[in-house]
C-alpha cells in the first residue's frame, strides 16, 4: 500500500471587520491576516505573527449597513466609498499572498471564533475572485479548539473563561490586523497547551 504524503498544515489567523451580520447585504470594511505558524508530523511550530501579514480597508458594496457593527471598526464608511480599495482587487491580492507564504502546504484560515469571519471570506472570495485559496473547508476555529482540548461544552467558553496564560497580551482592538495578529499568539499558546492540568 503506498504511503501517501501529508502535506504541513500553513495556519493563517484572518480577522474581518464587518458593517453588518452577513456578507452580500452588508460589506467587509477591512480585512486582516498573519501567519500564525505551522503543523507537521512533527507538531506546531509558531510564527512571529508580526513577520507576515495583511491588512486592507475595503470600498462597500451596497448601500446597507448596521451603524452598531459599523462602530465597532471605528472605520468611517463615507471615507471608505472614496478611499476603500476594491473588493476584486483586495481579495485577489488576499489570494495571492496566501499562496505565497503557503508554499509547500496547504492555508488554513483560523479565526475566533471563525463562523464570523470566514461565513464573510468565503463569501469574498468566491464572489470576487471565483475561487479560495482555503477550499471550502480550510478553517480552524480556536473556540472549538479550546472546547476540546478543556473538556467543556462549546458555548460555555468565552475568551474571559480562559486561563491567562492562553491569551495574548496584546489588546483586543477591532483593527483586524491587531486582532489577527493577537488571535495568531492564542493559537500558538492553544496549540502548545495540553489542556487542564
Amino acid at each position: 500500500m503506498a504511503h501517501r504524503t501529508i502535506k504541513p498544515s500553513l495556519y493563517i489567523s484572518v480577522d474581518i471587520e464587518a458593517d453588518g451580520p452577513i456578507p452580500g447585504p452588508y460589506s467587509i470594511v477591512s480585512l486582516g491576516a498573519a501567519v500564525a505558524g505551522v503543523q507537521d508530523a512533527e507538531g506546531f511550530t509558531a510564527a512571529d505573527p508580526q513577520r507576515q501579514t495583511f491588512y486592507r480597508e475595503l470600498r462597500p458594496i451596497s448601500e446597507e449597513f448596521d451603524p452598531r457593527a459599523l462602530a465597532v471598526s471605528g472605520l468611517d464608511r463615507e471615507r471608505l466609498k472614496t478611499e476603500g480599495s476594491e473588493p476584486r482587487v483586495v481579495l485577489a491580492e488576499f489570494g495571492d499572498w496566501v499562496r505565497q507564504v503557503s508554499t509547500g502546504g496547504q492555508p488554513v484560515m483560523c479565526g475566533y471564533p471563525a463562523s464570523y469571519d470566514w461565513t464573510f471570506l468565503y463569501w469574498y472570495l468566491i464572489r470576487f475572485t471565483g475561487a479560495s485559496p482555503f477550499g471550502h473547508s480550510g478553517c480552524l476555529d480556536m473556540k472549538t479548539l479550546y472546547a476540546t482540548k478543556a473538556g467543556l461544552p462549546l458555548r460555555a467558553v468565552a475568551k474571559r473563561t480562559m486561563p491567562r496564560h492562553l491569551l495574548s497580551k496584546r489588546p483586543h482592538s477591532h483593527h483586524a490586523l491587531d486582532d489577527a495578529v493577537e488571535q495568531a499568539e492564542l493559537l500558538a499558546n492553544l496549540m502548545a497547551w495540553p489542556g487542564p492540568a
